[in-house]
């Protein structure tokens, strides 16, 4: 399956009560490359990007630092809360966006993704 010259969105999540309302366009990926399991391509801020252009920084901040530790697991958790990736078939059921300027990369999956139990 080519992903390559897709548009996919990025919106506002229903009920995060944010100034991203749900359902703003917060930007679009044009797909540019696909290297299963990832997606890259050229990002297009919409009117809703501010309200978390901030969080993205971050996001991408601690991901280069000190990789997937308990802070970028919170970021990303709160990304999640407050953004939807919808492909051309339409919203995806998890996904792990990066956002650096005019560039955009993710993985996605129409099911959840698998987690480490820490539970006993």
């Amino acid at each position: 399956m080519g992903f390559e010259g897709e548009t996919w969105h990025v919106r506002g999540a229903p009920g995060t009560g944010e100034r991203a309302e749900a359902g703003a366009e917060i930007g679009e990926i044009l797909i540019e490359d696909a290297d299963f399991p990832w997606l890259s391509g050229r990002f297009r801020a919409g009117p809703a990007y501010g309200a978390v252009r901030d969080l993205f920084a971050r996001e991408l901040a601690l991901a280069e630092g000190d990789g997937a530790g308990p802070e970028w697991e919170a970021v990303c958790a709160e990304i999640e809360r407050r953004v939807r990736l919808v492909s051309p078939d339409g919203p995806v059921a998890e996904f792990l966006l990066h956002i650096e300027g005019d560039r955009a990369w993710f993985r996605w999956s129409d099911e959840p993704f698998e987690r480490e139990r820490t539970d006993g």
